[in-house]
């Protein structure tokens, strides 16, 4: 392959990884740095923010291609994914697994530098990674595995910062993997026909008809135990403020939604930044080191 071809072919790995396309790795990087800065409780070590922001790089482009492979012969069959580089065969099989396999190294070697306790609690999160895109052969709720993917960076953080995860941790890591319900089921709602189509199984087929009424109950108990978090930490009233910013966002989510259309469900998706933003900015605001 020459230099030329080599420079022509960075646009289908930065789609394949999704760089190009950032709203999942500001989704996984959120409540990552939330318990980070909660675990300290107040700046985290400089080594470990570092270690943390180019880990939720990493590893978000690392499921990403994972995703696309597993997803290589159905992509082509639904609207919004049939240009993807692995269903075009712009990328081969090959070449994603050793993309994938060079990042997951890539962050394994970041997590290194923290202890002993963070490096056993990151086997779980590789493994978490590599199985959610095959879940959707067998479940309804493949969400519930990528929660917990994406919401492992919790318990990692406070390992990291504190070499153990307090109950704190886990009413977090829970609060996250509810959040994850609610997005991803958003997003599964822009797919929603082409999925039924070809046989992909989604929590926004299972809900049906009841979706929205769900989706507020799921995004209420996020609300609630994000409170439970806040009471647990004696965290003050910027973060409280903080929850009464997202429920007015979740409003504005219901809103978008409420025609079911692909274009009000996907802007409802992206819009998660935004409750992310504010649950951090709450976090460290709350956390804020005073004289």
């Amino acid at each position: 392959m020459t230099a030329r071809t080599a420079l022509q072919r960075i646009p289908d790995f930065l789609r394949l990884t999704r760089l190009d396309r950032p709203i999942g790795t500001w989704l996984l990087m959120w409540p990552t740095l939330a318990a980070l800065w909660l675990a300290a409780d107040g700046l985290p070590q400089r080594t470990n923010l570092i270690i943390f922001v180019a880990g939720v790089y990493a590893m978000r482009a690392a499921g990403c291609v994972i995703n696309d492979y597993a997803d290589r012969n159905f992509d082509g069959h639904v609207r919004r994914t049939r240009e993807r580089p692995l269903a075009t065969g712009r990328i081969s099989e090959r070449e994603a697994l050793t993309l994938f396999a060079a990042l997951i190294a890539l962050s394994f070697v970041l997590v290194c530098f923290t202890n002993l306790f963070t490096i056993a609690l990151s086997l779980g999160g590789a493994a978490l990674a590599a199985t959610y895109p095959f879940m959707k052969r067998y479940t309804h709720f493949p969400q519930v595995v990528l929660g917990a993917a994406f919401g492992w960076g919790i318990p990692m953080a406070f390992g990291a910062e504190q070499q153990t995860v307090p109950a704190i941790a886990w009413w977090l890591f829970a609060a996250g993997l509810v959040w994850t319900q609610v997005y991803d089921t958003q997003y599964a709602m822009v797919d929603r026909d082409d999925d039924l189509k070809i046989g992909i199984k989604s929590t926004a087929i299972i809900f049906g008809r009841f979706d929205l009424m769900i989706l507020g109950a799921l995004q209420t108990l996020m609300l609630v135990l994000l409170a439970v978090v806040g009471g647990l930490a004696g965290l003050n009233g910027f973060y409280w403020l903080a929850l009464v910013a997202i429920a007015a966002i979740f409003g504005y989510q219901q809103w978008l939604t409420r025609g079911r259309t692909r274009e009000g469900c996907f802007a409802a998706f992206l819009n998660n930044h935004w409750v992310g933003v504010v649950l951090f900015a709450g976090v460290v605001l709350a956390t804020w080191p005073t004289p």
